[in-house]
């Protein structure tokens, strides 16, 4: 990964390599930490977060379900955050911040463990590639199902859940494919290692819903947003497998991947084997949106203040 200068740990900006943990870290060892993932565009207003309150809203309700308050609020976070891609000059970037279980205990039972905070920001391509954009990618169906409801909370974005991704993901890449798709404990489609995931069937539109263990995707209600304006119908329901493979056009998203066609799964190939007009017509109004390019959704933006740029390396802890 590309190095930045700076990275925001507790309150106080530190140099990149002098940002570091104890061995013994709480999370680190049981995983107990949430987190986003957040893009800053340079946009026709300048740098902007795209969506950021939404996500630091979902960052302190993954925080609360986990029993972990944030030793700041909302706003703190929100400044921090901007402020740090100025000081690292970014017009566009990777934004990621971790709360997590710190050094002080260890075992189970992690409540005397502090919460410890960090913001990191790194320049960072389409998640599957420009190429997957455009031309879209091949994917298969897990032996790994998504986690259940039964066992964790499928909803909060949390450090040691992505353990079910990443064997999904190492399972896909070992035989050849770009991405995996999971099921949920009921057999129904859930969503890609770090996507949801959309198929479109005679003109219309259907994703997974929350109780089919999906992660709710801030650009998961962006897409649905857009393509409901679009006067496409956007339907949340179940997904039987077989769909998968019977539909005209399939596309992931995700604040990595951002918006993602899906040209074949397990050596089937969806529609034509090509991006169709419904997934490419939602992709460049998301791009837009994105960008700053469309009046309707700046709202979505939080420009980055010019005078975080001026912020000086001697303010380096």
């Amino acid at each position: 990964m590309e190095q930045a200068d700076l990275i925001w740990l507790n309150g106080e900006l530190v140099a990149w390599e002098d940002a570091k943990v104890h061995v013994l870290t709480h999370g680190l060892h049981y995983g107990t930490g949430v987190f986003e993932g957040i893009r800053c565009y340079d946009t026709e207003i300048g740098p902007a977060v795209f969506r950021h309150q939404a996500h630091m809203d979902r960052l302190f309700k993954s925080a609360e379900l986990y029993y972990m308050p944030i030793p700041f609020d909302r706003e703190q976070l929100r400044q921090a955050t901007l402020e740090l891609i100025g000081a690292n000059g970014f017009r566009s970037c990777y934004i990621r911040p971790l709360v997590y279980r710190g050094y002080g205990t260890m075992g189970l039972f992690p409540l005397d463990a502090p919460v410890d905070v960090t913001i990191a920001t790194w320049e960072w391509a389409a998640y599957l590639g420009e190429a997957g954009k455009r031309d879209g990618i091949r994917a298969k169906v897990s032996s790994w199902r998504r986690i259940s409801p039964d066992s964790l909370i499928p909803h909060a974005k949390a450090s040691g859940q992505y353990l079910n991704s990443i064997l999904a993901k190492i399972e896909s890449h070992k035989a050849g494919y770009e991405e995996a798709i999971l099921l949920d404990d009921h057999g129904y489609v859930c969503e890609g290692s770090g996507e949801n995931i959309f198929v479109v069937r005679d003109g219309v539109i259907a994703t997974p819903p929350q109780t089919a263990s999906i992660l709710d995707g801030i650009n998961r209600m962006s897409v649905v947003q857009i393509a409901r304006d679009l006067g496409f119908e956007v339907a949340e329901r179940n997904l039987a497998r077989a769909e998968l493979y019977l539909a005209d056009e399939v596309f992931m998203t995700g604040t990595a991947a951002e918006l993602v066609p899906v040209r074949e799964i397990d050596d089937h190939a969806i529609g034509d084997g090509k991006p169709g007009e419904i997934s490419r017509a939602i992709q460049v109004a998301f791009d837009d949106a994105l960008h700053g390019r469309t009046e309707r959704y700046r709202e979505w933006l939080d420009p980055v203040p010019a005078a975080a740029y001026a912020r000086s390396s001697t303010q380096v802890a």
